[in-house]
């Protein structure tokens, strides 16, 4: 079966198995629900025509960002400063752990992510 990670996420849970969710209906989940996308790592991808609105901080895992198309940059808040990092046409980055990471889209872009998505946080941007 072919899965569309823009549409379909694909869950890798820690017992070894994968788990297809629906795109669409992921963010509708009520809180409780999340708690079994926690422990394992969630991939997902997305189109994205504007900046992101918000920063985000994942606290139980590094996550895998990957450009596949388009340009970005990626700001990584270092606590006394923001690190730049331009991504253009393809490349990948890994943010650490706990470090709070936003974009700025140059050109629409598609990004593949895979991160571990138990207490991520946002805030605005």
């Amino acid at each position: 079966m072919v899965i569309d990670p823009q549409h379909t996420y694909v869950h890798l849970a820690d017992d070894g198995k994968a788990h297809q969710v629906s795109g669409d209906s992921f963010w509708q989940l009520p809180p409780e629900a999340f708690d079994s996308f926690g422990k394992g790592w969630l991939v997902s991808e997305f189109l994205f025509t504007e900046d992101w609105p918000t920063w985000e901080m994942h606290p139980q895992g590094e996550e895998f960002v990957y450009l596949l198309s388009g340009a970005v940059e990626l700001l990584l808040d270092r606590g006394n400063e923001v690190e730049t990092i331009l991504l253009n046409g393809s490349g990948a980055v890994v943010v650490p752990r706990g470090v709070w990471h936003t974009a700025k889209v140059r050109v629409p872009s598609r990004m593949l992510h895979v991160t571990r998505g138990e207490g991520t946080e946002n805030r605005p941007v």
